[in-house]
């Protein structure tokens, strides 16, 4: 499940106002880049983003993607993701959208999720630790039903009933 936190002209003008306030270029380039972090569904990485543009036949320079997405994340419009993969990937951010991620260590399939108990559970503990909570990042690895399923099919003896 893939939300859309923000939509690609809200971003994309909260991006261009960033950058006009730091008088940074607000460039088309720029500007197609912040777009494609929220078209791209399931936490792009700068790669999947290169090629969505491409195929929409726009022409962004690798160089300008990294940095862009580097501006973006600086901004506070868009999260950076180390799944473990071995590259970063990205989802644009908003304030009513919060949620936690499940990442499947065969596969890479992220799955969010959002569970008002966990919330509820984290103020507590931060308040009995008499620790001021402001955000936190919730990440638990481990197998997706697929891999899981796949893994029970390969134990199975040849010849045994389903």
């Amino acid at each position: 499940m893939a939300s859309r936190p923000a939509e690609p002209d809200a971003l994309v003008e909260r991006f261009a106002r960033y950058l006009r306030d730091r008088r940074l270029p607000v460039t088309r380039q720029r500007m197609e880049v912040a777009q494609a972090v929220t078209r791209v569904a399931d936490h792009p990485s700068a790669d999947r983003i290169q090629r969505d543009l491409a195929e929409r036949k726009i022409r962004v320079a690798t160089a300008t993607v990294y940095r862009t997405l580097e501006l973006l994340v600086q901004s506070g419009l868009v999260r950076e993701h180390d799944f473990g993969e071995g590259f970063r990937r990205f989802e644009s951010v908003s304030e009513q959208d919060r949620h936690e991620h499940l990442i499947c260590q065969r596969c890479g399939k992220v799955v969010e999720f959002s569970n008002d108990r966990l919330e509820r559970m984290l103020e507590l503990i931060a308040d009995e630790l008499d620790f001021l909570h402001r955000r936190h990042r919730i990440e638990v690895y481990g197998l997706c039903p697929d891999c899981r399923r796949r893994d029970l099919v390969a134990l199975r003896p040849s010849g045994a009933p389903s």
